[in-house]
């Protein structure tokens, strides 16, 4: 039987078990640090990102809100103008007179109408940003926190 060289890491005579029990704690103490660590982050990551989907609803919330209140008062502007058209209507006494004031009506409206849905995509643009910021802050912040 051939004797092993001592340099030779695979050789089985250069395994000298009082130097595993040296290196061991530190392994193990060092995976513990990694672990507690990479823990440490993952619980910070969790916590924002919990954070942050309770701000993002609430925001989402107030946004509907804000959309819902718009919607509201735009169709009460409409049935307003509704029935000042047809009090209007009521008072008319020939053809020509009904062709000029549905005419008069048809063209406000389209106008108001340009305006209103003008003013409800600028809303809902506000909120999707509104809603979509705290999310990629946080996205940015966890993606920052795994490379450190």
């Amino acid at each position: 039987m051939a004797t092993a060289k001592k340099d030779d890491a695979f050789a089985f005579a250069a395994f000298d078990p009082s130097k595993f029990s040296v290196y061991f704690p530190d392994f193990t103490e060092k995976s513990a640090k990694q672990s507690k660590e990479a823990f440490a982050k993952l619980k910070a990551v969790a916590e924002d990102a919990s954070k942050t989907v309770e701000s993002t609803v609430q925001t989402a919330q107030a946004g509907t809100v804000e959309i819902g209140l718009k919607a509201i008062d735009a169709l009460r502007t409409n049935a307003e103008s509704s029935l000042t058209h047809m009090e209007a209507l009521l008072g008319v006494k020939s053809i020509a007179e009904l062709v000029e004031l549905q005419t008069a009506f048809l063209r406000k409206q389209a106008e108001v109408t340009v305006e209103q849905a003008k003013l409800l995509q600028e809303a809902t643009k506000k909120v999707a940003d509104d809603v979509a910021k705290p999310a990629k802050a946080a996205a940015e912040k966890a993606i920052a926190a795994f490379k450190a």
